[in-house]
């Protein structure tokens, strides 16, 4: 090791007057050979608070002994996760997307602070992933990151289940279409171990955008969180931010645009989550990339979707890790000039490199289509503009659903009120349920719909019946859904405005969202409309709605930092 590898920790630990500064770490764990090493700290967002990162403080500890085997001193330290499963449809749902910055904060709080030459950072969690990498941007010390892994199904009869399963149990619930018993026994059967729920749903996006990003190693995306395979990620990981330090291979060296529109295409591709669109929005901007909504049109005009993955498709991730993953999927993007080649990656070596390796997948296997026999011709996430949408809007569109829905607007100012309708039955066929003021300032927290768009699909409605809202949905959600409607509600967008009876018509193939309501009259209605009075004036809360970018921007909330009044140039 050279002293090159130690540009942080020789600051914390270094010479006679850091005495006191290694007295504190003899008792961790240093032995005086340890000083010498190159400091990784390994980011654990361990807890007990959701199956998805129950097995994470073993991950940890492998990635600490990949570190320690070879030249390096490993540190583990803890951010935290929420559990969206748990929390959806109740207010404690509006520290979701809170909890991103939060432990983008607290990682790159812990490092800073500590001096780490590197990191690992492993996540289960769906807010888990971006957190950490806007913190590895932040820092720009030699990084991997690590995805906790899939949970495998759970089995009601000859049904696989997972979460959804049991949102959308509810909802049959309550059409009568099963009784208690069934329900419970969908409840108790759909979660069997550890991982993030295991669908194309926003945890298994994220981590197929950050492993196509270049920023986890080849197949870390699609192992089981309870198997050798991930062991094995999280101890090579461990070695390989030591050799990132040697090569001097920085994060930002790797999250390049290119590099994004490499993530843009792979998570298209796979069908993936809306919340792809906000969350690598805002990794690119910590990044210092220019990305913005356009570009997910213009890669997704040439980009097929051919995965047949839940929660649209059939078929769940450890199914697709039994056919080996995407790294198969890349490989054929690669050969037809869908992928950056050239970007480089976490292992040193180019995406190209990486991708000769890889086995194509088996024969007569159904769940990655062929790129010339796709499921859909271009993306599945459209973004959407209008008189509803100046700024942009966020549409989950497979062409299951259709691709042009008109219907009558049925308003409601939180998702509370919204379930209530849909389970009751004021919400009927040909109804656009408008959901507002769940954006990320006027929620605040831009909470997930699952709940509602779930009872609609329990409730037989899915291709009946559409959603559209300034907060965001699932990776669970299917259906006719349009969200992150900017601008939002709260800061006086025209969704504000909407009225029951209200014709509105979304198209996917004119990208449009519109309010059948003439413009003079919506100018009316936008010069008396009052905005509400904040739900939160202090706390964790407030602070994010004060700080909170768009959506159509991320929802980052860094972006508006006013140093002027520190007179700061």
């Amino acid at each position: 090791m050279t002293e090159n590898t130690r540009q942080f920790s020789s600051l914390v630990v270094d010479g006679m007057e850091r005495a006191p500064s290694r007295a504190m770490l003899y008792p961790v764990g240093f032995t005086d050979a340890d000083f010498h090493k190159p400091q990784i700290g390994i980011a654990s967002t361990w807890s007990m608070v959701t199956p998805c990162n129950m097995h994470i403080n073993r991950l940890a500890d492998d990635a600490a002994r990949g570190v320690d085997g070879h030249g390096g001193k490993a540190v583990i330290f803890n951010t935290i996760t929420i559990s969206d499963g748990i929390s959806m449809g109740t207010e404690g749902m509006k520290y979701s997307l809170v909890s991103r910055e939060v432990i983008a904060d607290s990682i790159e709080t812990v490092a800073g602070c500590q001096g780490f030459d590197g990191l690992v950072a492993i996540g289960g969690c769906d807010k888990n992933m971006p957190g950490c990498l806007m913190a590895i941007a932040r820092l720009n010390r030699p990084a991997v990151f690590v995805y906790g892994g899939t949970i495998l199904p759970g089995c009601h009869g000859d049904k696989k289940l997972d979460v959804v399963s049991v949102f959308e149990a509810v909802g049959a619930r309550a059409n009568d279409k099963i009784d208690d018993a069934e329900l419970y026994s969908i409840e108790s059967k759909a979660i069997p171990g550890p991982g993030s729920c295991g669908g194309m749903y926003t945890a298994n996006t994220m981590a197929s955008a950050i492993e196509a990003l270049g920023m986890s190693l080849p197949g870390s995306s699609a192992q089981a969180a309870i198997s050798n395979d991930k062991k094995l990620d999280c101890e090579r990981a461990g070695e390989q931010v030591v050799k990132l330090l040697e090569l001097g291979i920085k994060p930002l060296d790797i999250m390049t645009r290119k590099a994004f529109e490499n993530a843009i295409t792979v998570v298209i591709a796979l069908g993936g989550s809306t919340n792809a669109v906000l969350h690598l929005l805002a990794m690119a901007y910590t990044a210092g990339v220019q990305l913005d909504l356009d570009d997910f049109t213009r890669i997704g005009q040439h980009v097929p979707m051919v995965a047949d993955l839940k929660p649209s498709g059939k078929y769940t991730m450890a199914e697709l890790v039994e056919i080996g993953g995407i790294q198969p999927l890349m490989k054929e993007l690669l050969k037809a000039g869908l992928l950056h080649g050239d970007c480089l990656t976490v292992t040193g070596k180019t995406m190209a490199e990486n991708l000769k390796s890889a086995a194509e997948y088996p024969a007569g296997q159904e769940i990655i289509k062929p790129l010339d026999n796709p499921i859909k011709k271009d993306s599945h996430l459209v973004i959407l503009y209008g008189n509803l949408a100046p700024e942009g809007a966020v549409a989950k569109i497979t062409g299951k659903e259709g691709l042009q829905f008109t219907g009558i607007a049925r308003v409601f100012d939180c998702e509370e009120l919204a379930l209530k309708a849909i389970l009751d039955g004021t919400v009927v066929k040909g109804n656009v349920i408008v959901i507002r003021f769940e954006g990320p300032k006027g929620g605040p927290g831009m909470r997930e719909m699952l709940s509602p768009t779930s009872a609609v699909m329990g409730k037989g409605l899915g291709k009946e019946v559409a959603l559209i809202t300034d907060g965001r949905f699932s990776g669970g959600t299917h259906g006719f859904v349009v969200g992150h409607i900017t601008p939002e509600a709260y800061v006086g967008g025209p969704l504000a405005v909407v009225e029951d009876g209200d014709k509105i018509t979304i198209d996917a193939e004119t990208h449009e969202l519109t309010l059948h309501v003439a413009s003079d009259v919506i100018s009316q209605r936008l010069a008396e409309w009052q905005q509400p009075k904040r739900r939160y004036e202090h706390g964790v809360l407030a602070k994010y709605a004060k700080l909170v970018s768009s959506a159509s921007e991320g929802a980052v909330t860094d972006k508006y930092l006013d140093y002027s009044v520190y007179n700061i140039k």
